[in-house]
């Protein structure tokens, strides 16, 4: 008989053979569901010792059933698809994997902008067209060294995309009223308010946590304020960018393009998801991956990893490396 019950909530990995790896040993029983909605998981682990979560839903009405869990394990670096707080409250520890697509997702991140500011998707479909030009593209291009990045938020991700944008001679500015000005100008950036940013950067990429105050940051009167030239990336959490006020700013020329990671709505979250429900991916002018930033082999292999180390460590009594507080 196994020792103790790990159930993954849900995943998208072709097998759970890393999880195995480092749980088995232990006597751990591993035991793979896909309740992606989260609805299901009180009934399916109700024995659960511990959880390994992916896209579930798991809030206090979940929690209360699972009497004897000892933890939640994320394999991601947001905790906001778990009741952080409800989880403490009845003796579970609640663990993430804060550091493991740093460079993946400031990687899609300016790829995606380096995209979008040249046009190449515009100039792609003009040239099959039969259009050969350098004005085929329908937009207005701008030199790198004279053009403006605007960062939302300045965290580690948004520290890596300056970084590696010094050689391209973007002025980077920064909204975020956590982070200090002296510690902005160490990474060669510009402190400016959210009003500043919308209004003077050709790129403004999303790059914040998703929270309450972060709901919409990017909203139907950020758009007005934006250039008619301007780029929005978001590889952060879908909800961060206002759909509708998007659809209705690419539709009328209030911004040039945009790129996303996510929509508002997380397909990866939903049982029946269409992309017809969402007009923004029937437009030339968005151009959306599949909640896909944070992918490379060794990416995934780490965070499967660290998350099962999280929850071994647990299991064995010990504290955990990568704990989440409420």
């Amino acid at each position: 008989m196994p020792k103790f019950k790990v159930y993954v909530s849900d995943y998208d990995y072709p097998n759970l053979d890393i999880e195995r790896s480092v749980l088995e040993p232990i006597g751990a029983d591993v035991i793979g569901l896909q309740c992606k909605t989260g609805e299901d998981i009180a009934k399916l682990a109700a024995d659960a010792d511990v959880i390994l979560q992916q896209y579930a839903k798991i809030f206090r009405d979940t929690i209360e059933k699972l009497k004897n869990c000892k933890a939640i394990c994320r394999y991601g670096t947001g905790v906001d698809i778990v009741d952080v707080e409800a989880a403490y409250e009845h003796g579970m520890i609640v663990t993430n994997v804060p550091d493991y697509c740093i460079d993946e997702v400031a990687d899609h991140s300016i790829t995606m902008g380096l995209m979008l500011l040249r046009r190449i998707p515009m100039f792609a479909r003009a040239t099959r067209r039969g259009e050969w030009h350098w004005s085929a593209s329908g937009g207005e291009i701008l030199r790198f060294r004279t053009s403006t990045w605007g960062l939302i938020g300045i965290g580690r991700i948004a520290q890596n995309i300056t970084r590696k944008l010094v050689d391209f001679g973007f002025e980077i500015i920064a909204y975020d009223p956590y982070v200090s000005r002296s510690l902005m100008n160490t990474h060669g950036v510009r402190k400016v308010g959210l009003d500043e940013l919308f209004e003077t950067a050709d790129l403004v990429n999303v790059m914040c946590p998703y929270t309450p105050e972060t709901h919409h940051i990017v909203d139907g009167q950020a758009f007005k304020r934006m250039k008619k030239t301007a780029v929005l990336i978001n590889c952060s959490r879908g909800k961060c960018v206002d759909n509708a006020a998007l659809y209705k700013a690419l539709v009328a020329g209030e911004i040039a393009s945009a790129g996303l990671d996510d929509t508002e709505e997380e397909p990866a979250k939903q049982k029946n998801w269409k992309s017809e429900d969402n007009p923004l991916f029937s437009l030339d002018n968005c151009f959306i991956t599949p909640h896909s930033a944070y992918v490379s082999v060794q990416s995934l292999n780490e965070c499967r990893y660290v998350a099962a180390e999280n929850a071994k460590a647990i299991l064995l009594g010990q504290p955990p490396l990568d704990q989440v507080f409420p």
